[in-house]
């Protein structure tokens, strides 16, 4: 397997980290979006809509989702589960999956975006240039302390996001809140629950890289 990284960007810091749960060592190369190396030919003959994460499975096949390369990893290396064990728990890691990306990974990057000049023409990922929309940014920021308010709920009652164990659910949320920090949010002093679960998973050897 082959895996396309950026160091510095929040999605592919979630597939390293769930390679990393895995215990797996894959053949790397990183991609500077800094650089704007995902727009070079070269990346583009991977991945022509210009994204990161890539992973090219053994079959030779790219995924360019996080979704879709924890899948295929879980599927090919089941051990730890990270996706759920039971149907019950596959549904509850998906849900919370979903509710990290679009309740704090969209309205991060919609404030971030929007608003830092270095995204002027670049406010949509991908291929295509997109101007900015400044009025996205105070809701990405309203929406984003939303998000901390439910991360808090969940976690007052739950050790993890998802089950009992740490799965997909947790590095998603970890990732969006450690992120969180380009737009100049942390997690609230008051939110002790929240502070406890990501102190645990910031220990954890898979958060250094």
């Amino acid at each position: 397997m082959i895996f396309y990284d950026c160091s510095t960007a929040p999605n592919p810091r979630r597939a390293r980290m769930f390679i990393a749960e895995k215990g797996l060592a894959l053949e790397c190369h990183d991609i500077s979006i800094a650089k704007g190396e995902q727009l070079g030919d070269a990346f583009k003959s991977v991945n022509p809509h210009a994204t990161v994460p890539v992973l090219i499975t053994d079959e030779g096949t790219a995924l360019t989702e996080n979704l879709g390369i924890a899948a295929y990893l879980e599927a090919t290396h089941p051990n730890p589960p990270l996706m759920g064990r039971t149907a019950e728990e596959k549904g509850l890691v998906l849900m919370w999956n979903a509710i990290a990306e679009q309740q704090g990974g969209v309205p991060i990057a919609e404030a971030l975006r929007n608003g830092h000049p270095f995204f002027a023409d670049r406010a949509i990922p991908g291929p295509s240039d997109y101007g900015q929309i400044p009025e996205l940014v105070s809701r990405g920021l309203d929406r984003t302390e939303k998000f901390f308010d439910r991360l808090e709920q969940r976690l007052q009652a739950s050790r993890y996001l998802a089950t009992n164990d740490f799965t997909l659910a947790d590095i998603s949320a970890f990732v969006f809140v450690e992120f969180a920090r380009v737009i100049k949010m942390r997690i609230p002093d008051a939110n002790d629950a929240t502070l406890a679960w990501h102190a645990g998973i910031k220990a954890r050897p898979s958060a250094v890289l």
